[in-house]
């Protein structure tokens, strides 16, 4: 196995654990809510279970069960908005007692999958234009009911992950050129027509937070607050004063990141880097040894997503990236988001192992 790759992600999931406990005090001693660290150390240990059940397993059976993921992930997509339970203004929960269930996280997985297959049955034609009009039949098909929660924040990992196969798959760079330049198109209709009034004031507070100090712009004035108090050692784990007094909202999900930077400081924040650094570094070597197309776009794209996701919360964190909702790898709380990043991991341990039992 990999075992650099399994130490970072351990290191990380040990110190989301490590800073996800002090927060649940919420600065009195009388009002402990442990909920969250306990959600997520079960969660944790349900995600090692699967991390190792898809390392020592073969990920070609993604590739031939392909069609029936994708089936199974539109119909939860759309069981999700008749039966899905509403947080924060998102009907993307299917609730299961005392842990709810997130449907589009496990879809990141999907969609990297049904992409990795057709375009690993394609390389060789990968060049035409018609294949990206085909390959983003199922993207749309996801984003559409992925808005409709609306999940402003995973749609566009979607198209990230789409974007990011594209490139891997060697798609002409006159034709990704021409996505961007549609995107950035698409971009001005969709304010006019599919942003809701909340995901609006989300990107005109990120341009000036003081619009709304209150409302709107309150998360990001907090959160910059948090990442800047910090300083270069931190204030300790447990003694951050914008999260510890609740200042700073969605501390334990969206502003990880900044309880992280107040209370481990700079040195913490460059620590975290590494770590996520490590993660894509391993992932990237270990989709350039892979033994086949399938698995090369797989890991690949699997990095691409988790480095997007990265890039978007931390941006958010420090108030060059509206507000999202999306989760920070390994850190965040979320038992969906984390049993998903273990699980790719895991599937790519066992293209490693695949590799590595061919070339020794």
């Amino acid at each position: 196995m990999d075992l650099v790759l399994l130490a970072a992600a351990l290191l990380l999931l040990g110190l989301g654990l490590s800073v996800l406990f002090p927060i649940s005090y919420s600065g009195d001693s009388s009002a402990v809510d442990t909920t969250h660290f306990f959600h997520q150390a079960v969660f944790a240990i349900l995600g090692l279970a699967v991390f190792f059940a898809a390392s020592f397993s073969d990920y070609r059976i993604l590739q031939s069960g392909s069609s029936f993921l994708f089936l199974a992930g539109i119909f939860l997509l759309a069981a999700v908005l008749v039966f899905g339970k509403v947080v924060n203004g998102t009907t993307g929960w299917i609730s299961f007692g005392l842990f709810n269930f997130q449907p589009v996280e496990f879809f990141k997985l999907i969609i990297v999958v049904t992409l990795a297959k057709y375009f690993s049955l394609n390389v060789k034609t990968v060049r035409e234009s018609k294949h990206i009009f085909i390959s983003l039949v199922p993207v749309l098909a996801a984003v559409i009911l992925i808005l409709a929660q609306p999940d402003l924040g995973s749609s566009l990992i979607v198209v990230a992950a789409w974007f990011g196969i594209l490139f891997l798959a060697g798609a002409r760079k006159s034709a990704l050129a021409g996505l961007v330049l549609l995107g950035i198109l698409a971009s001005f209709f969709g304010w006019h027509f599919f942003l809701k009034d909340y995901q609006k004031q989300r990107i005109e507070v990120l341009i000036d937070p003081n619009l709304d100090p209150k409302g709107a712009g309150y998360n990001v004035l907090q959160s910059t607050v948090a990442v800047g108090s910090g300083g270069m050692w931190g204030k300790g784990i447990g003694h951050g004063s914008q999260s510890q007094l609740n200042f700073l909202p969605e501390k334990h999900t969206d502003f990880i990141f900044a309880v992280i930077a107040e209370e481990l400081g700079f040195a913490g924040v460059v620590f975290v880097l590494v770590l996520l650094g490590v993660v894509l570094a391993r992932l990237f070597a270990i989709a350039r040894n892979s033994r086949d197309n399938f698995g090369k776009l797989l890991v690949g794209t699997i990095a691409a997503v988790i480095f997007v996701q990265t890039i978007i919360n931390i941006g958010m964190n420090i108030g060059v990236a509206p507000v999202t909702g999306i989760p920070l790898p390994l850190l965040s709380y979320g038992g969906s988001s984390l049993l998903v990043t273990f699980l790719m991991l895991g599937i790519a341990e066992s293209v490693h192992r695949s590799s590595r039992r061919r070339y020794g």
